[in-house]
């Protein structure tokens, strides 16, 4: 077992590598032997994480498996279907996936593993296509409200006060808001003030309609937007930080919603204390979005058999608790995802969310409309919401019809 770079192909006039051809033969006439996994590690940690269970799967089964660290992933793995050579396992991405189930590229496996019930449903959902459970969930993340509790402290407040609905929310932001601190911010996009629109009751998707224009989305936007017309919040770049973790350890806003990679503000803030809690709920309940990615598979490959057994020992609740402990995931498996939040309490509140939690839009071709719609909410103070959410869903809509035409 070994660790490499996949090489990566000079891509004419830097134009995206578009997806053709389907998986035919993996990693070639051995299929019992062995297996090349393609990941992209978010650091030292995860890379030696996968590396150890490569290592421990290969003296259990005999199947040597080369781990493949990444410079790009999507690049890599799309150069790798259009070369009909893709790796036989490698991570696929919640935002990617819909796309590459579409054109037919990914063995529909995970409904026959043995713990095909264990998953989130949530999770289940976001990898199924068409009504079929596609590929495994590998682990997850939530997002919560992360507070600064020495600023918390300093405000007056208890435990009692941390929020639990807007009101209270509203609450907060505004006690914690000096001359110095905000009360509260998170990133001006989609990806965080979407959960706001599902708390007054809206979507963006349900079923097979789009859903974006509608009263309870301008509800959701209205409500961020009172926030900010108090004061209470600002967007981290209007506060001279690169984004909510780096606004919360500098002291420049007490509250943030980010997800348990917050962890990584350690290096930078070793002496901000923080603790993480569930979103508050909206009118309409609570939400918050999952981010994820699965195991995938290609289509027709000689080596699914090994690449299943792997999955399986990969996403065994033993081993996710593994690299839950490692570098900071939580399992997609619930009892897994129990267990870590015994260990992790600091993490309990992201898995509490996970029975609730959505993905973001993610259809084949949602992306490029999703940026549309967070460049419009550039100047939020003035944002027309009606006429932004009327265009987001026309555009929603055709790039759905393409999608699925």
């Amino acid at each position: 077992m070994k660790t490499n770079k996949w090489g990566v192909a000079a891509i004419a006039g830097g134009a995206a590598l578009v997806l053709v051809g389907c998986a035919g033969g993996g990693s070639g006439d051995s299929p019992d032997q062995s297996l090349t996994v393609l990941i992209a590690a978010s650091g030292d940690a995860e890379a030696d994480a996968v590396n150890a269970a490569a290592a421990a799967f290969t003296e259990q089964s005999g199947i040597d498996v080369d781990v493949v660290l990444a410079n790009n992933l999507n690049e890599q793995l799309s150069q790798g279907f259009a070369g009909d050579d893709p790796p036989d396992l490698f991570y696929m991405g919640w935002d990617q996936f819909q796309t590459y189930a579409g054109n037919g590229y990914l063995e529909p496996y995970a409904g026959d593993l043995s713990n095909a019930g264990d998953f989130f449903p949530g999770l289940v959902d976001t990898f199924s296509y068409d009504g079929e459970f596609v590929c495994a969930p590998k682990d997850f993340s939530t997002l919560g409200l992360i507070i600064n509790t020495d600023l918390w402290a300093a405000a007056g407040l208890t435990d009692a006060d941390i929020p639990t609905d807007w009101d209270s929310l509203t609450a907060a932001a505004t006690a914690l808001t000096t001359s110095e601190t905000v009360g509260l911010s998170f990133g001006l996009e989609y990806a965080r003030l979407g959960v706001f629109m599902n708390q007054a009751g809206g979507t963006i998707v349900d079923g097979d309609t789009i859903a974006a224009d509608s009263a309870e989305n301008i509800e959701g936007l209205e409500y961020v937007r009172s926030l900010y017309d108090a004061g209470v919040l600002r967007f981290p770049s209007e506060i001279d930080a690169g984004w909510g973790g780096e606004a919360l350890g500098a002291g420049k806003a007490a509250m943030v919603i980010e997800g348990p990679w917050i962890k990584g503000i350690a290096g930078d803030f070793p002496d901000t204390n923080y603790a993480a809690y569930e979103l508050p709920a909206g009118p309409g309940g609570p939400s918050t979005y999952s981010f994820t990615n699965c195991w995938g598979l290609p289509q027709g490959a000689a080596t699914t058999d090994a690449a299943v057994e792997f999955v399986e020992f990969l996403t065994s609740d033993e081993q996710q608790v593994e690299f839950g402990d490692a570098f900071g995931v939580i399992p997609s498996t619930r009892d897994a995802a129990a267990t870590y939040a015994e260990k992790h309490p600091e993490n309990a509140a992201f898995v509490a969310g996970a029975e609730y939690a959505v993905s973001p839009a993610n259809f084949d071709g949602s992306a490029a409309v999703v940026a549309e719609f967070n460049a419009r909410l550039a100047d939020f103070g003035n944002a027309d919401f009606a006429a932004i959410l009327a265009d987001f869903q026309a555009q929603l809509e055709a790039a759905y019809a393409e999608a699925n035409g």
